[in-house]
């Protein structure tokens, strides 16, 4: 394994760790009532697309074609709007249980893009490693299932929207594998989260001048500020040095990172218990993780 390789699978345990956290920090932020799906979704966009501005100003000068820019576009409804937007919304509607055992689909369907879109071979080990993989992050999010506090309002609705999420960020992973590596990863996320949020302003503007934003209380100002720092700027930052190092196939697969992060913080903070169900799920994620590393890639074409 080379550095690439060692740095890119340092920064998808990365991205899918501050991931992991994500759904029950958002979720426990809307519960209240003071910040809506739409809104938490506007302080994604809006605030990650400022953050990489601001950045850029100290970062490589890239110059971007008008035909870049139309694919940056399309990046940006795949990767950005449609991912985010419906994980949001579907979060909100359903329980972060139910969400985390439909994200572990999204490595499945990295895998059938990445053959039909890149010519990955879909391999034994491809597939033992997905199955094992996902059984794991089942086991564990069942394991967790029984003590949720905040189920959704409609769990069907909110279920096909982060599926919807899933299958939108796995053709994002696929589509654009290998434009992605032309340019720095600010300047491909300052004009992704640019367009998003130029997509997402008309639907935007009557929610943000309706926002109660006096009662808002730490909690949904801390919470909303590790979403957009954290799970957003540099998550997304850590997926495009990981994109760009990784195989599609692979980096779907650290999806299945996030239920291990997810008991890990409830062992860590005394509301779970640690029994060998999990240790085995662990086992059973990081044996399927390794599976898909060491499994054949898409033939190189020749220089």
């Amino acid at each position: 394994m080379n550095f690439s390789h060692i740095k890119g699978h340092i920064a998808m345990l990365g991205a899918n760790i501050m991931w992991g956290l994500m759904a029950p920090v958002a979720k426990l932020v809307m519960a209240a009532g003071l910040v809506s799906p739409l809104l938490m979704t506007d302080f994604r966009i809006f605030g990650a697309a400022i953050l990489f501005w601001l950045t850029s100003i100290f970062t490589k000068k890239e110059k971007v074609p008008a035909k870049d820019l139309l694919l940056m576009a399309g990046a940006a409804m795949l990767g950005i709007v449609c991912n985010q937007g419906c994980y949001v919304f579907g979060i909100g509607l359903t329980s972060p249980g139910e969400a985390s055992i439909i994200t572990t689909t999204m490595p499945l369907w990295v895998m059938v893009f990445a053959a039909i879109i890149l010519g990955e071979p879909i391999t034994l080990k491809k597939i033992g490693g997905i199955i094992l993989g996902a059984s794991g992050a089942i086991i564990l999010v069942l394991g967790g299932a029984s003590s949720s506090v905040l189920p959704g309002d409609n769990p069907m609705v909110g279920d096909m929207l982060v599926l919807t999420a899933q299958v939108s960020y796995a053709l994002y992973l696929t589509f654009y594998r290998n434009f992605i590596k032309k340019y720095t990863v600010f300047t491909l996320m300052k004009w992704m989260f640019t367009f998003a949020s130029i997509v997402v302003m008309p639907f935007s503007i009557s929610e943000l001048a309706s926002a109660p934003w006096p009662a808002f209380t730490e909690k949904e100002i801390f919470g909303a500020a590790y979403v957009v720092v954290c799970a957003t700027f540099l998550a997304y930052i850590f997926v495009m040095i990981g994109q760009k190092n990784l195989r599609p196939t692979l980096v779907g697969m650290y999806n299945y990172v996030q239920p291990v992060v997810a008991t890990t913080t409830g062992i860590i903070l005394g509301l779970d218990a640690f029994t060998v169900t999990k240790a085995v799920a662990v086992a059973l994620i990081f044996t399927g993780v390794y599976l898909v590393t060491i499994s054949k890639a898409a033939p190189q074409p020749s220089r």
